[in-house]
């Protein structure tokens, strides 16, 4: 279960790959009694391990109409596989649970993007290589998420040509351009809380993303590095020195390898 270097996470021969910590990261962003909109890939983790450990009282709601309040009983490639269904606390419908959304009943969303800004809006709609225009996904449900949750979690790889000063197309709105922007447009959710990637997790202060703490075996000025503009830290916004995530802990590990055993969204 060793990590790879080329992941850009933690150093080759850990005890666990980049994915792995990014799920225990992304799990402890879930507060006990949180509703949790959950979506895919690593999301799916990160929920059962947060229900399973230190938040049991959590509740989790996808975009499909599922709700659930436990780990699924079988691996998950979708929020609308079998496993997800069974035991669940109730199968509704996408209506349903975007009412929920807009009656601001979900407490944290979970979003991916392509690109993420310094203020943290995602663009998962086109991006630019070379001379080429490259079409993406686009939304789905993740503009929605970004706009009335109480708070939002982003997950991405890191790698530095995802992180621009600002992105050509803005799929899901984070702090737009900082400070009261989402009060002043009457967004209703509060917007970026934190962002996990492979190498660090960050932080938001007054909209604006700073790096928060580094992942083991991952120094702060190859982070900040990997930024086309002048990122911010912990020690500047708070005075607080960098830290460093913690680990996966054993418990963690056995339920994630429980959870995915084959290693397909976290090997």
């Amino acid at each position: 279960m060793a990590s790879e270097e080329s992941d850009g996470g933690a150093p080759t021969g850990a005890a666990y790959t980049p994915r792995e910590l990014m799920v225990c990261a992304a799990a402890r962003e879930i507060d006990d009694g949180d509703v949790a909109f959950v979506g895919m890939r690593l999301p799916l983790i990160a929920f059962q391990v947060a229900v399973s450990t230190h938040a049991p009282d959590a509740m989790s709601v996808f975009e499909s109409g599922v709700v659930r309040d436990d780990p699924a009983d079988g691996f998950l490639h979708t929020m609308c596989d079998l496993p997800n269904l069974n035991r669940a606390v109730s199968l509704t419908g996408m209506t349903d649970v975007m009412g929920r959304l807009a009656r601001g009943d979900v407490d944290v969303g979970f979003l991916g993007g392509a690109e993420i800004d310094r203020y943290g809006n995602l663009n998962t709609t086109r991006v630019r290589a070379g001379d080429r225009e490259i079409r993406l996904p686009g939304s789905g449900g993740a503009c929605d998420i970004a706009c009335m949750a109480g708070r939002t979690v982003i997950l991405m790889a890191h790698e530095p040509r995802r992180f621009v000063e600002r992105v050509e197309y803005v799929t899901s709105p984070g702090h737009g351009d900082g400070g009261d922007w989402r009060e002043r447009e009457g967004l209703p959710g509060g917007g970026p809380d934190a962002l996990v990637t492979t190498k660090a997790t960050f932080g938001f202060d007054d909209g604006e993303l700073y790096l928060r703490n580094c992942h083991p075996g991952v120094e702060a000025d190859e982070v900040v590095a990997d930024f086309p503009w002048n990122l911010k830290t912990g020690e500047e916004v708070d005075g607080e020195p960098i830290g460093t995530t913690d680990a996966p802990s054993a418990e963690a590990l056995e339920l994630i390898r429980s959870f995915d055993p084959d290693g397909f969204w976290t090997g």
